[in-house]
């Protein structure tokens, strides 16, 4: 079973595991990663053997300043101007990869780009120490639910992995959100932890969105975060043997006769909710309930991404097939 050690007495022990070609579970702003050198063929292919993951799904590698990520690939201005206004924080950058960066070709599953981002906190540090990008994402079975605490990582990885740091629950609770230049403008490609609007904001100009063409970045699957459970979504009642995931303050007809209840914002905050996200539908998948039905969350902001990473779990699984 994986050690769990705490952030403060785990970062020679992660060093050594990563510069053996290991994987280290580390906690960043967003959810908890699975690590390992993303220069680093063998430490690359134990991410995905741990994670039973498609070898067609990219990886995100994580730097630790502007001149690593200079190092690895070609900024444009647009998104020169989004690092310098998001990072370090939960934006992820699919950018044309620099000739001779490098990055192990596992980690870009063949595509001439790459997507980079800049964690806060002890995954920065854990990269600064090691001077090269950890290849990092989130550690958890391949299309299963996000892990947001140390423990959940070890409940589910733990036979597989040897180390998880625990630097207690992630603040933001959703993975990154992810943008790529096209021509003049910038492309959504996965909502997460910065709002669509914060960045059309910082940019003066809309988001495009849709129209990516197959797998370009991680999480475009159909079918992604899935519990065990079956999931309902904008549920207005609820059977007596679902679980209820709730949102706000007015309930689902039924609610009393669920099977188990999670509220992820009394108060209806989507920052709340997002971080509370992954946790709550862990909690209730392990309730035993066969379905999970999910309350009607908004769009606006956070709710994007939320509604995002619902759509996926509830996706069928029969076919995982890229998302266009």
């Amino acid at each position: 079973m994986a050690e769990i050690l705490a952030v403060g007495e785990a970062l020679e022990r992660a060093l050594a595991l990563l510069e053996s070609g290991d994987v280290v579970a580390i906690p960043t702003e967003t959810v908890y990663g699975l690590a390992g050198d993303a220069t680093n063929g063998i430490g690359v292919a134990r991410i995905f053997e741990a994670k039973g993951r498609p070898r067609f799904n990219p990886l995100i590698a994580h730097v630790a300043d502007m001149d690593m990520a200079e190092r690895i690939a070609v900024f444009d201005p647009l998104s020169r101007k989004l690092a310098l206004a998001f990072w370090p924080g939960p934006l992820t950058l699919v950018l044309p990869q620099r000739s001779g960066n490098g990055i192990h070709p596992l980690v870009t599953a063949g595509l001439d780009t790459i997507a980079l981002r800049m964690p806060r906190g002890f995954g920065g540090d854990l990269i600064a120490k090691l001077g090269r990008p950890l290849a990092a994402p989130s550690a958890n079975s391949s299309g299963k639910i996000s892990a947001t605490t140390a423990q959940a990582v070890a409940n589910d990885l733990g036979a597989r992995i040897k180390l998880v740091v625990d630097g207690g629950a992630t603040p933001v609770g959703l993975e990154s959100t992810i943008v790529k230049a096209e021509g003049e403008g910038l492309r959504l490609l996965r909502p997460g932890g910065v709002a669509a609007e914060e960045i059309e904001a910082a940019i003066g100009m809309a988001l495009l969105r849709g129209g990516a063409a197959g797998v370009e970045a991680p999480g475009m699957l159909a079918s992604h975060y899935a519990p065990g459970a079956a999931m309902r979504l904008n549920a207005g009642t609820v059977g007596k043997d679902e679980a209820l995931l709730g949102f706000g303050g007015q309930r689902a007809e039924g609610w009393h006769h669920a099977a188990a209840f999670r509220n992820l914002s009394v108060s209806g905050d989507l920052r709340e909710a997002a971080s509370n996200l992954f946790a709550y539908m862990q909690d209730l998948d392990r309730s035993g309930a066969r379905t999970i039905a999910v309350e009607k969350i908004p769009f606006d902001g956070l709710g994007e991404a939320i509604n995002d990473r619902l759509s996926r779990a509830a996706a069928p699984r029969d076919n995982a097939q890229p998302t266009t």
